[in-house]
């Protein structure tokens, strides 16, 4: 009895070891056969990222090649290795960054090499006991000061790199000079291989398929706000309950502004880089690139509102959304309906960097409906077919709505303020030909009024809605 229960119990032990062994096999094939997978859509979501590491490899070669030359050996030595770690080191993937550290690297390199000298110098003259103590001196209060500059938020922002390069050269020099007497020749070794290997990453990166700071921040900041647009486009009949086209790719869209929360230390490091570069494109020096952080703050806060307003979408456990006033749902689809267009306009302006004209239109309807929509719901007569519990949900989409609607006024007005600080970069947009104003004309767009003196009547044509054509009725009525 006992050696079948022994029998039973080990023929469980077997298949239990059988299932593990493959569960771990199944695991391990799956992760081999996905990581191609997610190779292949790292390249595909920014074709950059490869020809940034051909750059990379290409840059490396180069400086290793100070090995495989024996005159560059003869003369460098073994610091050849120096340049190497620098293009390791410096090289970035966009040219602001790569030369902000190129930079750093550089007249770290120099100043601390030219004070470890001065010090070592001064040492020698204090003689043989004095020379300890007097480096160790110099090595305490510049690290020490140093590392504390480095707490600075503006210093850390741009010379980070830089102040720590310096701590370490001048440590390196001034210390190994106590037993190397060959120190002169030791830091002119190491700062010619730095200098070859920071030339090398900047070429490279600048020459080859160059990747601008600059014009990430312009274009990212730009995606942003039409983000926040694509959501409030499909809010209203989300919220509402409205016709809803396009399915899941239309709700997808509502989820686009969730990155913009998240953008604020990414457009901090590429304000920082783009200022490192030079005139390049559109972007010429000395461009604002500072303002481009109030542009996105205004952003952010837009979202952080929006983001509010998508709660009322999905949550299960907030109060749902039941407005039975149509003229708050009106207003409310209007409000949401002229933003949307108005930060359309406003990040098409952006890219195309031209004055945003067209957006301020929208932006004056959109406020008149928030004003209509205070004054509607402050009449008395409001609460006598409505309940209050109903009207809570109302009235706060209305209050979050009205702060998207000030939101984006503040940020029309700050990439106004961008296009003229940067007056000659941004172009105003070019006006019709008469060829598109009569296209217009047509189309009831354009109404002119007859310039006479005197009392006329102006007849507004508009166009048909496509209702009314299916219908077969007139082409055109008069309003």
């Amino acid at each position: 009895m006992a050696s079948q229960v022994a029998g039973v119990k080990n023929t469980n032990e077997g298949e239990n070891d059988q299932k593990d062994h493959g569960f771990f096999g199944s695991r391990m094939k799956n992760k081999v056969v996905e990581f191609p997978m997610k190779l292949k859509k790292l390249g595909q979501d920014d074709p950059r990222r490869i020809v940034h590491s051909l750059k990379v490899g290409l840059a490396v070669l180069l400086v290793s090649m100070l090995y495989y030359c024996d005159p560059l050996y003869d003369g460098l030595g073994a610091s050849a290795m120096w340049a190497v770690l620098t293009v390791v080191v410096v090289f970035e993937f966009s040219v602001g960054a790569t030369l902000g550290r190129g930079l750093n690297r550089i007249l770290a390199t120099f100043l601390a090499g030219s004070l470890g000298f001065g010090i070592h110098h001064l040492a020698n003259l204090s003689g043989e006991k004095g020379h300890p103590i007097l480096v160790s001196l110099f090595v305490f209060l510049l690290a020490a000061s140093v590392t504390f500059l480095r707490f600075f938020p503006r210093i850390k922002a741009r010379y980070d790199y830089g102040l720590l390069i310096f701590i370490l050269t001048f440590c390196m020099i001034s210390v190994s000079g106590y037993r190397d007497e060959e120190i002169l020749e030791m830091a002119h070794k190491r700062a010619s291989t730095i200098l070859i290997g920071a030339f090398t990453a900047v070429s490279v990166c600048v020459f080859i398929c160059p990747v601008w700071a600059g014009d990430d921040l312009h274009n990212s900041v730009a995606t942003n706000i039409e983000k926040l647009g694509s959501f409030l486009e499909g809010f209203g009949n989300e919220c509402f309950k409205k016709s809803f086209k396009g399915g899941e790719s239309n709700r997808a869209l509502l989820k686009g502004y969730c990155s913009v929360l998240n953008s604020k230390q990414s457009e901090e490091s590429q304000v920082n880089f783009a200022r490192w570069e030079p005139r390049h494109g559109r972007f010429r020096f000395r461009h604002p690139w500072k303002h481009y952080l109030k542009i996105g703050s205004l952003t952010r806060q837009c979202a952080y509102r929006i983001d509010t307003l998508n709660g009322y979408i999905n949550s299960e456990i907030q109060t749902p959304l039941n407005i039975q006033s149509r003229k708050v749902q009106e207003l409310c689809m209007k409000m949401s309906t002229e933003s949307s267009e108005a930060l359309k306009e406003l990040a098409l302006a952006m890219k195309a960097m031209t004055r945003p004209t067209s957006a301020s239109a929208h932006i004056i309807k959109s406020r008149t409906e928030a004003t209509t929509l205070k004054s509607f719901l402050k009449s008395p007569g409001l609460g006598e077919d409505i309940l209050l519990l109903d009207i809570i949900p109302a009235v706060t989409v209305a209050s979050l709505l009205t702060d998207v609607v000030a939101y984006v006024e503040q940020i029309e007005k700050s990439i106004q303020e961008l296009a003229s600080l940067s007056h000659v970069q941004f172009k105003s947009a070019e006006p019709k030909t008469e060829q598109e104003q009569t296209k217009l004309h047509h189309h009831g767009m354009v109404h002119p009024c007859a310039e006479t003196e005197g009392p006329h009547h102006v007849i507004t044509i508009v166009q048909p809605s496509l209702k009314e054509i299916e219908n077969k009725q007139a082409p055109f009525r008069l309003a």
